[in-house]
């Protein structure tokens, strides 16, 4: 099996609401594609170490890179923080 093929494999296994993921190779690596189901905003790019993706317990490690990964999208999404620097209309 590639290692693509794993990433998608353990892709599959998860469903969202909200989300969809994939996983492409460019330029020799493999990035995780997170974007909502809608397509209505950008698209989340994420690359994954190819000894990540051979060690035995990538299922596991797999979860907790996808979970802090869709944390960092959705933060992404925020239009305006108290941090921002422009002041709110």
């Amino acid at each position: 099996m590639t290692p693509l093929e794993k990433v998608r494999t353990e892709i599959a296994r998860y469903d969202h609401a909200l989300l969809d993921f994939s996983a492409r190779e460019q330029n020799g690596a493999i990035e995780l594609v997170i974007q909502l189901k809608s397509r209505e905003l950008h698209t989340y790019y994420a690359p994954i170490h190819a000894r990540d993706i051979e060690h035995p317990q990538f299922p596991w490690t797999f979860q907790r890179y996808l979970y802090d990964c869709m944390h960092d999208y959705l933060v992404e999404m925020f239009v305006h923080t108290p941090q921002s620097r422009d002041p709110r209309p």
